[in-house]
């Protein structure tokens, strides 16, 4: 009888019903697709923020003393201290090895620079000696083996993408350099020429290394000449050894439990701490095995990434909040209008016998089916509104979840009790007698 009475009642007010059911489709709909991009967001835009760079830096810990001011540091480099390059591959076998999408190490000096312009396929000399050129060291696209077997690729690309080439990185193999847009400038270099390195007395000139691309980084690198690292090594005298490690790694937002110091937690708040991707956690996994080293947050990027994300996801959860709002307004309108259409009708009932939380059971019970159908067809439509939004914003569409859809039909049941809320008292609280006089 009880199903009986909500059928009848969903075939003699068919449009009603329509209309109640749009309204909460498309609010869900909306919650949907904010729900589904905001917990894909995380990660999305932490691939999308390895564009600005390293987060984190690695170190020799004898290098200085610590010396922060406004996320800046300002620590004095000691040269007498280095670190060995063998290793570099551990760094891939702490506990958030797969966060680590890139890492390069860098040793920089200062050498003797010969420019050697390249006419006609002869090399001729296009200057004077730099006495003091920077040079930095490092790895380009370098393979990495893994304790599995594998081999993991990085390098300075990885590291720092937004270099820009005009030619192509060196080969780490060959007698190769890239060299700085200023000093090409200034020395009046292109891509093909030469340059040769030497690091005191010079009584013949060295093998040149061959130029294949300028690089702009907006940085002192525009100055500098760009080797491998091994060339470094050896103009240094310094083999297997760098000077500094940057890393990129996918990290979450650091919040006040990610800031504390880990020395001052307890057995289970250090686990809890060290399984989260905070970009702090991670540097405390790769100092546990680079023995001898400071690993370092770059907080301006950390920082930077941590604001943007917090912000997109507070605009997400508004903009939920306001279609949840919306579709609350407009079931409560339409049961509004129900239950005045119905005031014989719920009369009649109370008159029969019906008690005030029969007749108000029966009219929830509706809504309730309402809500189940219109967020059924919110997730629908907000699972095809959430793939236009990643595909046009990330690339890639979220991947559905049935955690979503729980949660969505939830949402659906919450905002119609609430926005039928008043409706329904005032119904359950109706007086039969004059309604059935007329009145």
């Amino acid at each position: 009888m009880f199903l009986r009475l909500i059928a009848d009642n969903f075939a003699r007010r068919p449009r009603r019903k329509l209309l109640t059911t749009a309204a909460l489709s498309l609010g869900m709909a909306v919650a949907t697709a904010a729900l589904s991009v905001s917990l894909d967001v995380g990660d999305r835009l932490a691939k999308e923020f390895r564009a600005l760079g390293a987060n984190l830096v690695v170190t020799p810990e004898a290098d200085s003393l610590p010396l922060e001011i406004g996320g800046v540091d300002y620590r004095p480099v000691n040269a007498g201290a280095y670190l060995p390059e063998a290793d570099l591959p551990k760094i891939k076998t702490v506990f958030w090895h797969n966060n680590i999408i890139g890492f390069a190490p860098v040793l920089d000096l200062r050498a003797r620079a010969l420019p050697i312009t390249v006419r006609e396929g002869r090399a001729v000399q296009a200057g004077q000696w730099t006495l003091d050129a920077p040079v930095v060291g490092t790895w380009t696209e370098h393979p990495v083996p893994l304790s599995d077997g594998g081999q993991f690729s990085t390098g300075i690309a990885k590291t720092n993408p937004w270099w820009r080439v005009e030619g192509r990185w060196f080969t780490e193999e060959k007698l190769e350099c890239v060299v700085g847009a200023e000093f090409a400038t200034k020395n009046h270099l292109n891509v093909g020429d030469a340059v040769s390195l030497a690091v005191g007395p010079v009584f013949k000139p060295p093998a040149p290394h061959r130029i294949t691309g300028i690089v702009s980084t907006g940085g002192p690198e525009d100055e500098a000449i760009i080797v491998p690292l091994q060339t470094a090594q050896q103009l240094a005298a310094k083999p297997a050894q760098y000077r500094k490690l940057y890393v990129s790694a996918l990290t979450k937002p650091e919040d006040d439990f990610a800031r504390r110091d880990p020395k001052t937690m307890n057995a289970d708040e250090l686990e809890r701490w060290s399984c989260s991707p905070y970009v702090s956690s991670i540097a405390y996994s790769i100092k546990q095995v680079l023995l001898g080293s400071d690993v370092r947050v770059i907080h301006r990027v950390a920082d930077g990434e941590g604001k943007i994300l917090t912000r997109v996801r507070t605009l997400l959860w508004l903009v939920t909040a306001a279609a949840l709002l919306a579709a609350s307004l407009a079931v409560g309108a339409s049961s509004a209008a129900s239950v005045f259409e119905r005031r014989t009708e719920i009369g009649l009932m109370k008159a029969l016998g019906a008690g005030s939380a029969t007749v108000g059971f029966l009219l929830a019970a509706e809504q309730l089916l309402l809500a189940l159908v219109g967020g059924g067809i919110g997730y629908g439509l907000g699972l095809l509104l959430a793939r236009f939004l990643g595909t046009r914003v990330f690339g890639v569409p979220p991947e559905p979840s049935l955690l979503v859809l729980g949660v969505v039909l939830v949402l659906a049941a919450g905002v119609t009790l609430l926005g039928s809320a008043l409706p329904l008292r005032r119904a359950a609280n109706y007086d039969p007698a004059p309604i059935l006089r007329g009145e």
